[in-house]
């Protein structure tokens, strides 16, 4: 049984992207499929499936995106909040990742969304994780 799924998916997205992998494949949550959704529209991942394996349980394929010579469109990705250890920030507090060039991913009370929309919509929440 999984303490944290949210590091787990990060962590089998990171190890893919080592290992020049095309799709990876994590178990389905809702939390899960909106952060994907989020990396797609941010352009960290090409697409994202829904899949139900024969157990009956269902799987979102993440489809990873490379570059020239298979440089990976995620360089880094570490989770903030953890079960131990949970950070939360209001719309004042949400800093901009390697200078603008990251995302934060945030858990509002509007949804799950990236740092730039909850600046814009005014909101804060629990920092999720970053990616750049």
């Amino acid at each position: 049984m999984l303490t944290d799924p949210i590091s787990d998916m990060l962590t089998r997205i990171r190890n893919a992207v080592m290992a020049r992998h095309e799709r990876v494949t994590i178990p389905a949550s809702k939390l899960k499929k909106s952060l994907a959704e989020i990396l797609v529209s941010e352009g960290y991942v090409s697409s994202v499936q829904a899949d139900t394996a024969e157990s009956g349980h269902e799987h979102i394929v993440l489809v990873l995106k490379y570059g020239r010579d298979k440089h990976p469109a995620i360089e880094g990705i570490r989770r903030v909040s953890r079960p131990g250890r949970r950070v939360y920030v209001g719309c004042d507090g949400i800093h901009k990742v390697r200078q603008g060039l990251g995302i934060s991913v945030l858990s509002t009370s509007r949804g799950v969304m990236s740092d730039r929309e909850a600046r814009k919509q005014g909101v804060g929440g629990e920092l999720l994780c970053e990616v750049w």
